[in-house]
């Protein structure tokens, strides 16, 4: 698959998540997909929260390797 449509898939993920991260008063960010890797920025809340690692692994990152097979990993740029 190209990246194109998989950069379109990472958004409609990220798309389900996003209002949760909302309610808390943060959001995420898609950046770029290179090689398996998924670059975002968390913003708002979730910038400066101390669960941001929790978040982008435990949901943002579980969110998009289980629906997008080519996505090895998340990494959050700030």
């Amino acid at each position: 698959m190209e990246n194109k449509e998989i950069e379109k898939r990472i958004n409609e993920v990220l798309n389900k998540i996003r209002p949760y991260l909302e309610n808390d008063g943060g959001s995420v960010r898609f950046n770029r997909f290179e090689n398996g890797v998924v670059y975002v920025t968390l913003v708002g809340a979730c910038a400066g929260c101390p669960m941001a690692s929790s978040t982008l692994e435990d949901g943002i990152e579980t969110a998009l390797i289980n629906e997008i097979p080519e996505v090895i990993k998340v990494v959050n740029e700030n």
